[in-house]
């Protein structure tokens, strides 16, 4: 080995937008003149630079560089220690490369940026806004939210007063203004308020600097501006309107009344309604006897023994049902939950069964994974499977089939579950097992046939 180099090994903290500095030295210990390069290796590479980029020393001789440290300030540079690898390369051979490796210790930092999304609103019962938070710095941060208005008159709501945003994301909570009394008629009232975003610092360290946004909410009148003045001309017209009926067509129409009453007329209405009482009277004679000669005709065919058409129900009558079975189909629903637990085996649940004498027409299956559970999800009818699920690709999942499964008199539908793994519910406790539910939806129509019992 012709070189030989060592790194200071004093403690070294760089903050992120920063910098820092690592001594390096290199010995040739061959006998003749080297020159050395360098090469960051690691984590690091990407912002530490070494000056000079190489050394030429003569043999024996000692040659100094200086290793420095830019960490960038943003999340994507994790806080605590990060390993720092140095390649030091000797032009006259490359199998004689020195390599050299410590640890920096990266320093944590808060950023937080907020905005308020839309910066003002406006209605008749409340103004809606989103505050939006995000985590520049390279830790977690929790932030506290408050609001307060320029005056009593609106109240301010937040959807949660607290939010824990992990580095590089941003989080969303809803923003409620309310006003306080309502604005029947009038112009506009602005309410001016202003949010507050307060990271929480750290147990020995400075509050932070909260940060503030400044919004406004508009209330409307309830009644529009225009609405008097739009009553105000309706009342206009319509006074207009009856004043010419009582000065111009009203006396108009009396007189064109008085002069089509003359004795001509009065004899001419006379005798139409002469006419139509006449015609009444023959009709209903002529009814009489068509159903005195019915009721003689009924009584003849009773007394023959062969029945009418009315004692005789047709093959295609609306009360025989589908396939003229003699009824007609009834919505029916049914819902069944199943608990199983991780690696307990499978949890089997009867959902519906088909009562004697009827069909299932089933058209609709919904399946329900709230917890976001792992496993296996089979439903499953005397005739085979209906669906096999992968509970993990699904939260809640409706099937609607055209042409209806039939399943006969006597017939299961059932649900089995094998549980993998046990979801976990937002903002919930995790649960000890999973937990999935069935609902179907059909008719019962008549039967056509049971399905035989087995020992199962």
């Amino acid at each position: 080995m012709s070189v030989s180099a060592s790194l200071d090994e004093s403690t070294v903290t760089a903050q992120p937008g920063g910098e820092a500095d690592i001594a390096l030295q290199v010995i040739n210990t061959g006998d003749i003149v080297e020159e050395c390069r360098f090469e960051v290796v690691g984590p690091c590479a990407a912002w530490t630079t070494v000056e000079p980029e190489s050394l030429s020393l003569y043999p024996g001789a000692t040659g100094t560089a200086t290793v420095t440290l830019r960490p960038p300030r943003t999340w994507e540079v994790a806080p605590g220690d990060t390993p720092l690898g140095l390649r030091v390369v000797p032009t006259s051979g490359r199998n004689q490369t020195v390599a050299l490796e410590r640890g920096v210790t990266i320093l944590p930092f808060t950023e937080v940026t907020s905005e308020l999304v839309p910066r003002g609103s406006a209605g008749i019962w409340r103004g809606r806004h989103k505050v939006a938070i995000d985590c520049r710095g390279n830790t977690p941060v929790t932030v506290g939210l408050s609001a307060r208005g320029a005056t009593e008159r609106a109240r301010l709501g937040f959807g949660a007063t607290e939010l824990t945003i992990p580095p590089g994301q941003a989080e969303f909570t809803a923003l409620k203004v309310r006003p306080a009394k309502r604005l029947w008629r009038g112009a506009p009232v602005t309410h001016p308020f202003q949010v507050m975003v307060t990271p929480r610092a750290e147990e020995g360290c400075d509050p932070y600097e909260p940060v503030v946004l400044d919004g406004s909410y508009e209330q409307q009148a309830v009644l529009p501006r225009w609405l008097p003045r739009m009553l105000a001309v309706a009342a206009l017209v319509a006074a207009v309107l009856v004043g010419l009926w009582f000065a111009l067509l009203r006396p108009t129409v009396r007189s064109a009344a008085r002069e089509a009453i003359t004795p001509q007329a009065v004899e001419s209405a006379a005798r139409q309604a002469d006419k139509e009482r006449d015609g009444d009277g023959r009709e209903n004679e002529q009814q009489g006897g068509r159903k005195g000669a019915g009721g003689g005709e009924a009584q003849k065919g009773g007394s023959d023994g062969s029945g009418g058409e009315a004692s005789r129900s047709p093959a295609g009558d609306a009360s025989a049902g589908p396939g003229g079975a003699g009824g007609a189909a009834i919505p029916t629903s049914a819902r069944v939950q199943v608990r199983d637990g991780v690696g307990g085996g499978s949890a089997q649940a009867t959902a519906y069964q088909v009562p004697e004498g009827k069909t299932l027409q089933l058209t609709d299956i919904v399946v329900q994974n709230p917890q976001g559970d792992s496993g296996t999800l089979v439903v499953s009818s005397d005739d085979g499977q209906l669906l096999n699920l992968a509970l993990e690709n699904f939260r809640d999942s409706d099937y609607h089939f055209v042409t209806p499964i039939e399943v006969r008199a006597k017939g299961r539908v059932t649900i089995s579950v094998s549980c993998r793994e046990v979801g976990k519910p937002v903002k919930a406790p995790k649960p000890g097992r999973c937990s999935e539910s069935l609902f179907l939806g059909g008719k019962l129509a008549p039967g056509k046939g049971d399905v035989t019992e087995t020992g199962g």
